[in-house]
């Protein structure tokens, strides 16, 4: 017995290439089969994402408004798109350590001959939590131009408990 004997691609005196695939795997009928399905998967995984539905007016989902946060030492700030909405359309509130922003965007117009919309209308509210003590009196909330910005300064207290460690060799 000679070693090319032991190499599986070997055995046929050299003339197919070694493969990851199966045999029954070659078929590009199987290999579509198998990119319908992985497709077919990726869509309806999304489905948890809140994504909107064709034809629907859904509700919008959890990541939006799409926002900035920004920490120092002394407050936090906080940036918001809200395109497409007024300063009475959007509110603001503080309960327990989480900034919760919400409103409603709707529709212009009841175009009933609109097919296929990709803007998004309905009710939306994004909790954000702080984790730190803020001065409740001292937070400063401005909408321009579509953009919800809110500072929220830290108490003494929290800005107090920031310690650094030193990091060691």
């Amino acid at each position: 017995m000679s070693v090319r004997d032991l190499i599986p691609w070997g055995r046929d005196n050299g003339s197919s290439v070694p493969t990851v695939f199966r045999d029954d795997e070659r078929s590009p009928f199987l290999s579509l089969h198998r990119e319908v399905n992985r497709l077919f998967d990726d869509v309806f995984r999304s489905f948890d994402r809140g994504l909107p539905a064709f034809g629907a007016l859904p509700t919008f989902n959890v990541g939006w408004p799409s926002v900035e946060i920004a920490e120092t030492e002394k407050e936090i700030k906080v940036t918001a798109e809200v395109p497409g909405l007024e300063e009475k359309d959007v509110e603001v509130l503080l309960d327990n350590g989480v900034l919760t922003l919400r409103g409603e965007k709707r529709s212009e117009t009841q175009d009933k001959e609109k097919q296929f919309s990709e803007r998004f209308y309905g009710r939306f509210e994004r909790r954000i939590p702080l984790g730190v003590e803020v001065e409740e009196d001292k937070i400063d909330a401005r909408f321009r131009n579509g953009v919800l910005s809110i500072v929220l300064p830290k108490s003494a207290k929290a800005q107090s408990q920031v310690k650094r460690i030193a990091i060691k060799h």
